[in-house]
């Protein structure tokens, strides 16, 4: 009765394994699930899209190199084009120097007080060559040769009205032997100036009368001097010019008027022109 139970029991409990497998089985419908197959040994893994955060630090680092060039690169120009603009002003300069230099009136002072044998009488007064060597180097005029300028002005002078001659030889020592002679000197009563000289400069009115020995100041020429009613005025081919008398520049070919008086003294017209082309060579 045993046995027979057992078999009973084992009967019942193998049809109810068999029945849950059938279910199992009708669950899970054919093919609609694949295992997915294993990935090939030593393959990588896909990589995500974009760059990684290593490929955007090096990106970085050349893109600041790059500026860092660049900024080198600009500075080395900035310098170079100064280098190159202080050699051209420093080139200018030097030129703008040396032509000053060339043509500037030497910067020698006239000594204070008279010069020898300087004369402050009436006009007309005369050559007063016998001190004109000892009155050119006390005003440090260059010597008159070896010649390297020879150029000529005329100059013209009136007192109330009246011209008054500029005489021969005004700047012609000749107590000396042999003569002495200026690099601002006459040769005739004309009025020409001779300017001939060792140096190429500028000579100045002042200059000429201090040769000569005659008194010329910013109010007195000789003994005329400025007053309520007469004055000292000049003119340059024709045209007044203001400022200090003494300065006017002996330029080749001027003709330089000196005026002492009213003004209805002035001479009229002013003379502004001379046959330069008369003085003999």
């Amino acid at each position: 009765m045993a046995n027979k139970k057992r078999r009973k029991q084992n009967r019942h409990r193998n049809a109810h394994a068999r029945s849950a497998t059938a279910t199992t089985t009708a669950e899970r419908p054919s093919g609609s699930t694949k295992t997915a197959a294993p990935s090939p040994r030593g393959a990588r893994p896909e990589k995500p899209v974009g760059r990684s955060p290593a490929s955007n630090a090096r990106a970085e680092r050349k893109e600041m190199a790059r500026q860092e060039r660049e900024a080198v690169r600009k500075q080395i120009a900035r310098a170079e084009r100064t280098r190159r603009l202080a050699w051209i002003v420093g080139i200018a300069a030097v030129v703008g120097i040396g032509v000053f230099l060339l043509l500037r009136p030497d910067e020698t002072e006239r000594p204070s007080g008279p010069l020898p044998g300087e004369l402050t009488t009436e006009a007309p007064w005369p050559a007063n060559g016998n001190q004109a060597q000892a009155r050119a180097e006390a005003i440090g005029l260059p010597p008159e040769s070896p010649v390297v300028m020879h150029e000529h002005s005329n100059l013209q002078i009136f007192v109330h009205g009246e011209s008054q001659p500029t005489p021969t030889d005004i700047g012609i020592d000749t107590s000396n032997d042999p003569a002495y002679v200026a690099s601002l000197h006459t040769h005739d009563d004309t009025g020409t100036v001779h300017m001939e000289s060792s140096v190429s400069r500028t000579f100045t009115v002042g200059e000429f009368f201090d040769v000569w020995g005659v008194r010329l100041s910013p109010s007195c020429m000789g003994a005329y001097c400025n007053d309520a009613d007469n004055r000292l005025q000049v003119f340059v081919d024709g045209d007044e010019v203001s400022g200090e008398i003494r300065d006017v520049a002996l330029n080749d070919q001027l003709v330089i008027v000196i005026t002492y008086g009213t003004e209805d003294e002035l001479p009229d017209p002013i003379p502004s022109e001379f046959d330069f082309s008369s003085i003999a060579p």
